[in-house]
């Protein structure tokens, strides 16, 4: 990610802790799925490049965005469902990137920051 949305992230999880200090863990991390649950719901929505795959059980990448809660480490990860996602997010030698996380959480991230505030406090 960029210096710009680490930045973004970084103060959100100082302002999710703050949250969670006030309103208890189970409940922040509930909000926090909600959260993700959404970011991720609007993931599946980008549109979906072209594809030369066409054999059946194929995914497409774009379809493969989901979230995974971890509750011991108290804590819910986004991401890519394919193992090269993150190739394609930040580009490899041979390829140059092609972000989808980046851009769309940068786009919408005070959204998803009041639907979570609005779970915790209701």
């Amino acid at each position: 990610m960029s210096l710009h949305a680490d930045n973004e992230l970084e103060e959100f999880s100082n302002l999710m802790e703050k949250y969670i200090n006030q309103a208890g863990e189970e409940t922040a991390l509930a909000a926090v799925e909600a959260g993700a649950k959404e970011f991720v719901n609007d993931l599946l929505k980008l549109p979906k490049p072209i594809s030369e795959i066409h054999k059946s059980g194929y995914t497409h990448l774009v379809d493969s965005f989901a979230y995974e809660v971890n509750k011991s480490k108290k804590e819910i990860e986004v991401g890519w469902g394919k193992y090269y996602g993150r190739m394609v997010e930040k580009g490899t030698v041979k390829m140059k990137k092609q972000p989808h996380l980046e851009p769309l959480w940068s786009r919408n991230a005070e959204r998803y920051q009041r639907l979570i505030i609005e779970k915790i406090f209701g």
